[in-house]
């Protein structure tokens, strides 16, 4: 974005934060700050951790997002109304036109703030389903409220798309192979919940790694669902099914995914140096160093995994978003997070963290013919349940502060 702070002169707006339990009430400050007529807004959520704010910030910044991040650095970001409106005018194009919104998510994050702006840039009104719980009940009894002349469209993540899979089932009126739908050939599912489901134009799903099963199950039933990549950074997704949408351009270099376009955040608020560190100007373009890996195949995208989620194992480089999207395809484990351990013998090794116990053998000979001898994991941890951000994502530092304590 064009920044006020490199003419001299910083225009500045007011920042406020705002209760992000309040959808409604973030809905209408978001109008203002988008328009100018209000102040910045940094919607504040029940895992968002505080801290003194600015009074003011520069005036083309409209949104603080601020993320914990499931590695626990803690961060800022700036975004302009240019950024988050090219990032809604994009996924209007990239869905086919505009339509009305199912608002899944928490607002105090961006997949959240987008389900407004683009509700917003629609000049429709989203359907809110109730901050803090979700389930498959209330997100069909929203989705029963939605304007049945508009296109209907809903973001989440994969859990959430896992417990409306669950619900749906995979049995539904006609389905039945052998044409009389017998009772006991299908494992039982709510029939509404999956025509809910199949009315939506595009479920958005991302916000961390999909696994592939679950995107075929959803088109087995019918589900059109489009896996998204982006981040706060990047005013939300960018790249739909592994391509840019709108303007944005994606590259590789030294193995990161790097982007650009006008979806780019200004930087972090009060941290120049981690704004250096990760906006670059290259090839006449301001670049964002996502930090993740990935290849662009046919100008198809594919992210192989976070590079920081990248270990030395006895001097060889183990991925452990390669090892998850590995043990993920065994029974069981759709749920399970790999993460690095100390090793006196091996420097670091992967540890597994599972709600199902698991034969390490077997799982360690899978990995092992897939990715290498290296990366089979060293030993499983068995939780309850694994902890989570509101997000949805796996809580890494609680993970590794587990896996420590039981060393």
């Amino acid at each position: 974005m064009g920044s006020s702070r490199d003419a001299g002169t910083v225009v500045t707006r007011t920042l406020v934060a705002i209760d992000a339990s309040d959808p409604l009430a973030v809905l209408e400050a978001l109008r203002l700050a988008l328009s100018a007529a209000g102040p910045a807004i940094l919607p504040i959520g029940p895992d968002v951790v505080g801290g003194e704010l600015p009074a003011t910030v520069p005036k083309p910044i409209a949104v603080i997002i601020q993320t914990s991040g499931s590695s626990g650095a803690a961060k800022r970001i700036e975004l302009s109304s240019n950024a988050l409106l090219a990032s809604a005018a994009a996924s209007s194009a990239a869905l086919g036109g505009p339509g009305q919104w199912l608002l899944a998510l928490p607002v105090h994050y961006i997949a959240g703030i987008n389900v407004l702006v683009r509700s917003i840039a629609a000049q429709t009104e989203p359907v809110i389903l109730p901050p803090g719980h979700f389930d498959a009940g209330g997100f069909l009894a929203a989705a029963a409220t939605m304007d049945a002349d508009a296109r209907h469209f809903t973001s989440v993540v994969p859990a959430q798309l896992a417990r409306l899979l669950d619900a749906a089932g995979d049995d539904a009126p006609g389905d039945d192979p052998a044409g009389d739908d017998a009772p006991g050939d299908h494992a039982p599912g709510d029939h509404a919940l999956l025509a809910a489901l199949r009315r939506f134009d595009r479920i958005l799903v991302g916000g961390q790694s999909v696994p592939a099963d679950l995107i075929e199950r959803a088109d087995a039933l019918g589900i059109r669902v489009a896996c998204t990549y982006g981040s706060s950074e990047t005013a939300g997704g960018c790249v739909y099914d592994g391509v840019p949408i709108g303007t944005t351009q994606v590259r590789i270099r030294q193995g990161e995914i790097e982007i650009s376009g006008p979806v780019l955040a200004g930087g972090y608020l009060g941290d120049p140096a981690r704004t250096e560190r990760s906006f670059v100007m290259s090839d006449g373009a301001r670049w964002y160093r996502t930090g993740d890996g990935g290849r662009v195949d046919d100008g198809v995208l594919t992210v192989t995994g976070r590079l920081d989620r990248v270990i030395i194992s006895g001097g060889v480089k183990v991925s452990l978003d390669e090892l998850e999207r590995v043990m993920r395809r065994m029974p069981g484990l759709g749920d399970a997070v790999a993460v690095p351990a100390d090793s006196a013998r091996w420097g670091e090794v992967s540890v597994v963290v599972s709600t199902t116990p698991v034969d390490l053998s077997v799982l360690r000979g899978a990995v092992t013919t897939a990715l290498g001898r290296e990366a089979a994991p060293d030993r499983v941890v068995v939780l309850d349940s694994i902890p989570l951000l509101t997000t949805g994502k796996p809580d890494l530092v609680a993970l590794r502060e587990i896996v420590g304590r039981r060393n």
